[in-house]
């Protein structure tokens, strides 16, 4: 959570720290009661507030001021019950956008610090519409919530929601999202975890706040290191790092693929066999979590797990919870332990923990994972809009995931959904520092003033390593603090709209669903989508058999 830099404190105390803003997020719940969403500081909730906090008195307070449970809505199946979060995805994004301030923080003993979210003074509300425990969100739960979020009296939505690519007139959150900024309402939604491939984005309406997913320069590294020779390591990253593991000593190394059936090599469920008190290198991907990879190792008498990419995912790691030690590699060190393995008679490997390192000069780098563009449903619209911290992201969670005894929970995961609430407290900070702004000139802000470029001073780069193209980073990653002073700002009404999607050549009946407005094209000059008054645009420009775009 917020490992954001925004410069000093200056920002934050310009902005108030998001006070008097309301932000809105749909999800599986939220863990009411954790420090971080304590109202100290936070003023009272403000008069135009509608909405209800279905808590006890207890755990709602000027923090929490809206909780209420959707699911099920769609069917007449609505309870009184509360919206508690038993998934931890919903306490995760809250706390990122608006979670209070929370000493000590830590998961597994790493990343320790403060944890803060990006609008700590905000009000918060929670619709629970996501049932959890692979439940699912309903297009009728989530239409009801939009519907009562906006007459609640939210300043921004947030949602780390994320379904197939759709015409904007059979999109449920599309239709939802024009509801809302026809109030003022700004909006940001996941752009989605189906990345690296192109035109695997969803939420992709020019009047929502896209968002994909960067690292930051915190990197929780654990090594492999083969053989005897110390200078054949390779870096990877581990959330668990075990203390009880002893380091230092050699263990035989085995490729999973030359030792159990079919689904081996990618660690299957009881795929796995003679690999006990070895350490077992695995890949990525074959429709089993990473985190299920280590289970089959542990299960199978492995004493650790190499975990390296698919070619895909080239250099683009993450830092999970295994349930034995390891360390996640990327497809090139992958490569390389294979070849010693195949090489060798007698293969051995170390796993090396380093703990919570600061400095990567190469941050904020592209998520492998993050959707790309372009956009399916508009081309001519640069999607995604903008990408922010969404890689091993430190947020609040409902239980402990390691032994600590104390209420101050936390986990670390990864994924758009965890960028995506980085924004929208962003825009929070914007809406308290200039109340005038409307939603598009905010995401004009932020937009027009993101980075290009990382902390060396180069091109931000993706999974290869290569510099990222525009599809993977839309204008840039966001930037806090020139976003407040953008000078220059791309701003649009709801009603400017209409002549975008005229040009769609949508029916005036397809345009009426999504405006709630009687709609009549043929009196309406219609314009092409790159005239649309927006901060990016994307045209395709063909040449004989070549196409760049």
């Amino acid at each position: 959570m917020a490992h954001l830099r925004i410069q000093g404190y200056g920002l934050w105390k310009q902005q108030n720290y998001g006070e008097g803003v309301i932000i809105g997020v749909l999800d599986t719940g939220i863990g009411a009661g954790h420090p971080s969403f304590s109202d100290e500081g936070v003023p009272p909730l403000p008069a135009r507030w509608k909405g209800k906090c279905e808590f006890n008195a207890t755990l709602c307070n000027n923090k929490l001021i809206g909780a209420k449970k959707f699911v099920g809505s769609g069917k007449g199946n609505t309870t009184d019950s509360p919206p508690v979060d038993n998934h931890g995805h919903g306490t995760h994004t809250s706390s990122t956008a608006a979670g209070h301030f929370v000493a000590g923080a830590s998961v597994f003993g790493e990343a320790n610090g403060t944890a803060v979210g990006m609008a700590p003074y905000a009000h918060l509300a929670m619709y629970k519409v996501c049932a959890g425990s692979g439940g699912g969100c309903a297009d009728a739960d989530i239409l009801a919530a939009l519907d009562a979020a906006v007459e609640d009296g939210v300043d921004v939505l947030s949602l780390s929601l994320v379904g197939e690519s759709l015409p904007f007139y059979e999109d449920v959150i599309a239709i939802g999202a024009f509801a809302a900024i026809q109030k003022g309402i700004f909006f940001s939604c996941a752009a989605g975890n189906s990345g690296p491939s192109y035109n695997s984005l969803s939420n992709e309406a020019p009047w929502i706040l896209t968002v994909g997913a960067s690292t930051t320069d915190r990197i929780l590294r654990s090594e492999a290191q083969i053989g005897d020779d110390k200078n054949k390591h390779f870096d990877g990253k581990s959330l668990s790092q075990p203390e009880d593991f002893d380091s230092t000593v050699s263990l035989p190394l085995v490729y999973a693929g030359s030792v159990g059936n079919q689904p081996s090599a990618f660690c299957k469920a009881g795929s796995l066999e003679n690999v006990e008190g070895k350490i077992v290198l695995c890949g990525t991907g074959g429709g089993v979590t990473n985190i299920a990879k280590g289970e089959e190792v542990k299960r199978a008498g492995g004493a650790a797990m190499i975990l390296m990419n698919q070619e895909a995912d080239g250099f683009s790691t993450l830092a999970e919870s295994h349930a034995l030690p390891a360390t996640h590699v990327s497809y090139a060190a992958g490569l390389q332990i294979k070849s010693y393995i195949s090489s060798t008679s007698s293969p051995t490997a170390k796993i090396l923990f380093n703990g919570t390192v600061i400095g990567d000069a190469l941050a904020p780098k592209v998520a492998s994972f993050s959707s790309r563009g372009p956009s399916s449903a508009s081309p001519g619209i640069l999607k995604p809009d903008i990408i922010g911290p969404g890689v091993d992201i430190l947020a609040a969670w409902p239980v402990a995931v390691d032994q600590t005894q104390s209420k101050a929970t936390f986990n670390i995961i990864s994924g758009t959904s965890m960028s995506t609430p980085h924004l929208s407290g962003i825009a929070a900070l914007l809406k308290s520092s200039h109340p005038d702004w409307s939603p598009a000139a905010i995401k004009s802000a932020i937009m027009t003033t993101a980075n290009v470029l990382n902390l060396e001073g180069k091109p931000i780069v993706d999974q290869r390593l290569e510099p990222a193209d525009i599809f993977a980073t839309g204008a840039g990653h966001v930037n806090p603090s020139k976003a407040n002073d953008p000078g220059l700002v791309y701003d649009t009404q709801p009603k400017d709209y209409i002549p975008y999607l005229c040009g769609l050549n949508y029916t005036d009946q397809q345009i009426q669903l999504i405006t709630k407005q009687a709609v009549i094209c043929s009196q309406v000059e219609a314009i092409p989508e790159a005239q649309l008054n927006y901060p990016s645009f994307s045209i395709k420009i063909w040449s004989n058999e070549t196409q760049s775009q």
